[in-house]
């Protein structure tokens, strides 16, 4: 597994939530059904103090590490929080340090692969288990080419 380390600034987020766990697949179905009601509710578009339309899935709020709960937030940056659409939630989300992973190819298989080599390597890459966020910019939809950065919170 590839990986970089670096600096993240703090940033904002707004959209929406599930709290979920890993164990025994539900975040896989928890995180799928948060995606379907994100494009079926249009969500991007009802944020309109967005930075962009690049989309963040931020992982927080860890009861423990990878195998206890944690809240998925799916939603996109803003520049400060000045509305909150009813049902969304809003999020500062701390910078800091991190290492960045690139997950590469058909998603959403990448990413899980990606997680996958993360949670073997837990240890060794140090994780505080506070903010981790995955990035969808444009590359994320270029099918078997296909890149979504994931960034780590790390010690």
């Amino acid at each position: 597994m590839d990986y970089e380390k670096v600096q993240v600034g703090d940033f904002y987020v707004v959209g929406i939530s599930t709290v979920t766990t890993n164990q025994e697949g539900q975040s896989a179905k928890d995180i799928g059904e948060l995606w379907g009601r994100f494009y079926d509710e249009n969500v991007l578009h009802l944020i309109e103090e967005r930075e962009s339309d690049e989309i963040y899935s931020i992982y927080t709020d860890y009861e423990s590490d990878f195998r206890g709960e944690y809240t998925c937030i799916l939603g996109v940056r803003v520049n400060v929080i000045v509305s909150i659409p009813e049902g969304f939630v809003g999020r500062k989300i701390e910078g800091g340090n991190f290492v960045k992973v690139v997950a590469r190819g058909l998603m959403p298989g990448a990413v899980f692969s990606a997680w996958t080599q993360i949670w073997k390597n837990d240890e060794i890459l140090g994780r505080k288990y506070d903010n981790d966020f995955e990035v969808y910019g444009d590359k994320a939809t270029f099918g078997d080419e296909a890149e979504v950065e994931i960034y780590l919170s790390v010690k």
